[in-house]
């Protein structure tokens, strides 16, 4: 009867040990999602302000003014643009 009450009271010992180490493992994964989500989530407001500054960036009066600026780039006048035609080919 003596045996039986140690192992029933080893059991328990091992299913209590059990469980604060289940808990504690489920603490640090909990608190990893937690950072994870939180990296996530700053991650898509920076995705979402560079596809602003992308917007910003691609539009047409902001690339001509830049070429002006810095690159002294001017559109030529009208007698000085030539427009290339490729011959057509039939299929």
């Amino acid at each position: 009867m003596r045996s039986l009450t140690l192992a029933a009271l080893a059991l328990v010992i091992l299913s209590a040990l059990t469980l604060v180490f289940t808990r504690q493992e489920n603490r640090k994964l909990f608190s990893a999602l937690h950072q994870l989500r939180a990296e996530r989530d700053s991650l898509d407001t920076e995705w979402g302000q560079l596809l602003l500054e992308e917007g910003a960036w691609s539009q047409h009066q902001r690339v001509e003014t830049t070429a002006r600026q810095r690159l002294g780039m001017d559109l030529p006048p009208a007698e000085r643009i030539v427009v290339v035609r490729l011959p057509e080919t039939s299929p």
